[in-house]
């Protein structure tokens, strides 16, 4: 169920990269790259959304801001069917992204309500493994749903599910918030509340770098359609590629719930950014000295799937200190990570020239930036387990 909440976020986005350029027609836009800001406005109206339902949820509780936000979900996407104009889509799809962000902050909040340390990082493998199918999945309903309608018909699609899951929401959905963890809605209680993250040292460097990491994949969704069906020469054989790299990131995101309690979410998550520097780094000087399509998925898909052993675990490890102000820890966490992590992504999107150089100059430094703030929040250590598990004598 988290991760079908969770999910609607992407399938916002994914479901719609294959008509980007039948919207783009339909509604008269004229620069190419300006269909990109269908992606780019949702993702930072999501940042800046993401500031508000924690604080009302630790007042008031996971659930009830889980189903309001799931049926603005369903009303704002019936709307973007019905317009005739590209300033008002976006107008629909900022909207969107500002009300609907509780479906991106709850499941970190009710994860964190339930679970802590490796065990938290392992669960959250988890739903991000299942999530992970819709990016996968996506592209592909999105296209078929262009094989027999026009691109209208995606946003309905897009209500038909979020109708259904606020059904099983209503019906299966617990309240995981414990009574006496909820907080008044005072302005200085809640600035104070996601301030906190802000002043932990042991945290911010894992957001930041997070955020860094996000902004990057960003760029990459932003600029994939035209990577791979333009630059490339993808075609229809894009759905298929782009939700194969989803598929494999979607089983990394299995290997790293497997392993993460047994080596801890800082070895895991560390070695995975210094390995994804260099691949990023000889990704760039082959693309220097020119490349092919088949060269370039499997160094991307590579690139993508060392982001999933780094998300998953950077947003445990900074959620860690936070177990009485989850709710109010997700939101900044989630504000901080899609805010920046939209406008880089847009940044970058929007300085496509036709080629993948762009892309992987910033996915170079992008990753030598975060490993920078790991070591900030690391004091300069690195491999640390600071909750490693029991014994087997002492477990049981």
């Amino acid at each position: 169920m988290l991760a079908g909440i969770q999910a609607l976020q992407a399938l916002a986005i994914d479901v719609m990269l294959p008509a980007l350029g039948e919207i783009s027609r339909d509604l008269g836009v004229t620069d190419p790259n300006h269909r990109q800001l269908t992606i780019g406005v949702f993702l930072i109206c999501s940042g800046v959304g993401s500031l508000f339902p924690g604080a009302i949820a630790d007042r008031f509780g996971r659930r009830p801001v889980v189903m309001v936000c799931l049926a603005i979900y369903v009303a704002l996407s019936l709307a973007s069917a019905l317009v005739w104009d590209f300033n008002a889509l976006l107008a629909l799809r900022g909207l969107m992204g500002l009300f609907v962000s509780g479906l991106l902050v709850m499941p970190m909040a009710i994860i964190r309500d339930r679970f802590s340390g490796d065990r938290m990082a392992r669960v959250q493998s988890l739903v991000a493994m299942t999530f992970m199918v819709v990016p996968m999945l996506a592209p592909t309903v999105g296209q078929s749903v262009m094989l027999v309608a026009n691109w209208r018909w995606i946003f309905a699609v897009m209500a038909i599910l979020a109708s259904a899951l606020l059904i099983w929401v209503w019906l299966r959905l617990p309240e995981t918030l414990h009574p006496d963890y909820r907080q008044t809605i005072k302005p200085g209680v809640i600035i104070g509340n996601m301030a906190e993250v802000l002043r932990c040292r042991a945290s911010i460097g894992y957001l930041l770098g997070a955020a860094m990491m996000q902004g990057v994949m960003f760029g990459w969704l932003n600029s994939s359609q035209q990577l791979l069906v333009e630059h490339f020469g993808a075609g229809t054989m894009f759905p298929l590629i782009f939700g194969g790299i989803a598929l494999t990131m979607s089983g990394m995101n299995f290997v790293n719930a497997s392993i993460v309690e047994r080596f801890g979410a800082r070895r895991v998550s560390q070695t995975a950014v210094i390995v994804y520097i260099f691949i990023a780094a000889v990704h760039l000087l082959s693309l220097l000295r020119g490349e092919g399509l088949w060269t370039f998925v499997p160094f991307i898909a590579s690139s993508m799937c060392l982001v999933t052993f780094i998300g998953s675990n950077f947003a445990s490890i900074s959620l860690q200190p936070f177990s009485r102000t989850a709710g109010a820890a997700s939101s900044i966490t989630a504000f901080t990570r899609l805010l920046i992590g939209a406008l880089l992504g847009t940044v970058i999107g929007q300085v496509y020239d036709g080629t993948a150089i762009p892309l992987f100059i910033a996915m170079t430094i992008g990753g030598s930036l975060t490993l920078a703030l790991v070591f900030y929040s690391e004091r300069g250590v690195l491999f640390r387990r600071l909750n490693p598990p029991p014994l087997k004598a002492e477990a049981g």
